[in-house]
Formats: structure tokens, sequence, C-alpha cells
């Protein structure tokens, strides 16, 4: 039940950002589609919902994740743009192993959402048993797991371990 009150909240919120205009007729609406979302998809959103109640993980969030994650988004954005103007098209594709420590699944969902939305990377595969993703990388630097782990995801797995588990 918990988390379908948490996805309600953000559903609405979420409403009330997009059809900014808070009128009352789109407030009523908006309350109609986000119990209909909450409803439907609640048991699916969180499964672990009390740890969304720590503010510290909102900081987090806000304060590291996300300065870090568009730090590397530019970077990762020149990068790709050097490679596809560069006459000799300098790219080394490849799909490399790297672990994780991360164990909740929205954990490792942020992980693999990071690297793909960062360009030159994209998460192909999740094993969470073993803690381990497969990333096609544009240019393989290192097909060793614990040098491709440094190099992707050490710069997002200690923020994230902060803020979900």
């Amino acid at each position: 039940m918990g988390s379908k009150i948490i996805l309600f909240l953000a559903a609405f919120l979420v409403w009330s950002v997009l059809s900014w205009v808070p009128d009352f007729q789109h407030l009523i609406v908006g309350v109609f589609v986000a119990a209909l979302v909450a409803f439907l998809t609640g048991d699916l959103f969180v499964s672990r919902p009390y740890i969304l109640k720590r503010p510290r993980r909102y900081w987090y969030f806000i304060a590291h994740y996300l300065p870090v994650f568009l730090w590397e988004m530019i970077k990762a954005n020149i990068d790709v743009a050097y490679r596809v103007l560069h006459p000799d098209l300098p790219i080394n594709p490849g799909i490399v192993k790297v672990k994780t420590s991360l164990k909740s699944d929205t954990a490792l969902t942020f992980l693999a959402n990071s690297i793909t939305l960062t360009p030159g990377t994209m998460s192909v595969d999740i094993d969470k048993d073993k803690g381990v993703l497969y990333i096609h990388w544009i240019n393989v630097r290192t097909k060793d797991t614990q040098g491709a782990t440094k190099i992707i995801v050490q710069r997002f797995e200690k923020i994230l371990k902060k803020i979900f588990d």
C-alpha cells in the first residue's frame, strides 16, 4: 500500500508540473490519472517504499548524483561528437563486463540507465545475482573487468549506494 501512495504522489506531482497552469480542472484530472496509475502499477513501482522517507537520500540525489551525472553526460557528448566528426572515426567498440556492489533493483536500474544515458556506453544486460552488468562501449579502453568497472561504474556507484541501498 505504501508504494501505491508514493507512486500516486509522484505521478500527481509530475502531472502538476507538466500541466503547469494549476487550475481546478487540471488538478482533478491529475488526481484521477495519478490514482489510476498508482492502482494499476503501484506494486511494480518500489519494493521498499520506506527508504523514500529519509530526506538525506533526496539530498544525495540532488546535490551529488545530478551534478556528477550531468558532468559525465557533457563529457561523453563531447567525446562522441569528436568521434563522429573526426575523419578517421576513432572507435573501438565492444562489450565489457563490469561488477557492481549495488543490490536493490532500483539502484541497479538507476546505474544501468545512468550508463546508457551517458553517450558512448549502453547497458546490455544485468545479472543481479552475480552483481554484473554487460556494457556496450564505443571505445573499449580495457577488457579487464576491474579496469572497466573503475572507468564506467565507479563514478555513479558510490552515490547510488547512498541513495538506494
